[in-house]
């Protein structure tokens, strides 16, 4: 089954198909973000929310350039937002208004991807994203059947896009070949770990991660977030990547078990106190 869902931005900045079956009523805003799900609440510009993860104050719905940090999800945006005007709380527009559940989604169609407010808890590195591999660090969907997880922003990718940066349609390359594949990417011209798009009409390759400034607000708003350099190759930030994750299954392991072993000697010792009493008796 081929599910696919809208955005769209005035310019036609973005298009992102979805079947009718699917389609949700747009919001009055200045473009419609859309999940594959129930309809969301609708917002206009200018109108107040309140939101779950910041209930003492409500947030205003704004379209500002600047460059902000979503509080929700951590990640960068510009342009629209929910904003706190009595703090520096800010959500992405699609973040404040994610449902909390995705059915059918094009890039993970066989679970059910249910909405976090909060990271994955457990080992010590922060989980990635199955999508662009960013750090998940706040708001997410993840499966609860597989280990399976993406951004808010990732979400609102399909497996088919249309961008503004190209003339032609870009299809999302299945997990094995986009990942440390050795394209080099249309918009950074860097290699990098993640879901990649491709041409097939010409060799244009994008990363998702790069697709998402076409999403967040950031090409719209002319800003541009420089990665830091990174002096290791793909494979060697691979095998880096599965080195650290098993140390870190590793200590946790061994923490279980030293938490078993002072248990077992705690017990003893209480065994040996109780039969010198007897001995004493």
């Amino acid at each position: 089954m081929n599910n696919r869902f809208l955005i769209r931005k005035t310019g036609g900045a973005l298009s992102l198909k979805k079947s009718s079956s699917m389609e949700v009523p747009a919001r009055k805003s200045l473009y419609a973000v859309e999940f594959p799900t129930s309809p969301n609440p609708t917002n206009s510009p200018g109108e107040e929310k309140l939101h779950p993860s910041h209930s003492q104050h409500p947030l205003l719905q704004l379209d500002v350039p600047e460059l902000f940090t979503c509080s929700g999800c951590k990640e960068h945006g510009a342009g629209k937002r929910f904003s706190c005007q009595q703090c520096d709380f800010q959500l992405h527009d699609f973040c404040a208004l994610s449902p909390p559940a995705l059915k059918s989604h094009p890039l993970h169609a066989q679970h059910q991807l249910t909405f976090y407010s909060k990271p994955k808890p457990g080992g010590i590195l922060w989980p990635r994203c199955d999508v662009c591999m960013k750090a998940t660090k706040g708001f997410a969907y993840r499966c609860s059947a597989c280990h399976f997880q993406m951004h808010p922003c990732c979400a609102l990718l399909s497996s088919e896009i249309k961008l503004s940066i190209h003339e032609h349609k870009l299809k999302l390359l299945p997990p094995l070949l986009g990942e440390h594949s050795g394209f080099t990417c249309g918009e950074c011209k860097r290699q990098r770990s993640g879901r990649m798009y491709r041409c097939m009409v010409c060799d244009y390759h994008l990363h998702a991660v790069c697709a998402k400034s076409m999403v967040n607000g950031l090409e719209e708003n002319g800003i541009k977030i420089s990665a830091k350099p990174n002096m290791l190759g793909p494979t060697a930030r691979f095998a880096s990547q599965i080195v650290i994750h098993f140390l870190g299954g590793l200590v946790e392991g061994v923490g279980q078990s030293v938490g078993q072993v002072l248990v077992q000697d705690l017990a003893k010792g209480r065994c040996m106190s109780r039969r010198r009493r007897r001995l004493r008796d």
